[in-house]
């Protein structure tokens, strides 16, 4: 059994950036060498998540739609109060998604469905440099 820790940086746009990171996942499976076994993904910070959806427009709207009605951006949260930055939605969103997943693989292939891409979702009310965690553990 190997483990092998990787990392991700992006740039996201702020809240209701969704972005796709299947191929860079695929790709740091690819040069692990590793045919089977799992992968994490592990967002690191407390106003971003990482989830798998069908990463397509109409998907993508829907997504951004659900969070707002379950966590509305336009109120106020006790977390404010904290620290003034106006981000409490953001830190609730992100509790609720959840900041890793895992993903096993067999023959060096990630085993999402057809039309499964795995997506950081962004809620911070503003643009971030995030950092996820790949750690792939396998043989």
């Amino acid at each position: 059994m190997k483990i092998i820790n990787k990392r991700i940086r992006l740039n996201t746009k702020g809240v209701g950036d969704l972005v796709n990171i299947t191929d860079k996942i695929a790709q740091l499976l690819q040069s692990s060498k590793l045919e089977n076994g799992n992968v994490t993904v592990f967002n690191i910070g407390s106003t971003a998540a990482i989830t798998t959806f069908e990463f397509e427009p109409g998907l993508i709207e829907d997504v951004q739609e659900m969070y707002e009605k379950i966590v509305p951006s336009n109120r106020h949260y006790h977390h404010d109060d904290t620290w003034g930055d106006a981000n409490g939605f953001s830190h609730l969103r992100a509790a609720l998604q959840g900041p890793s997943l895992t993903i096993p693989f067999e023959d060096t292939k990630l085993l999402l469905g057809t039309w499964q891409q795995v997506v950081l979702a962004e809620f911070d009310n503003r643009p971030r440099q995030r950092k996820i965690v790949i750690q792939i553990i396998g043989e």
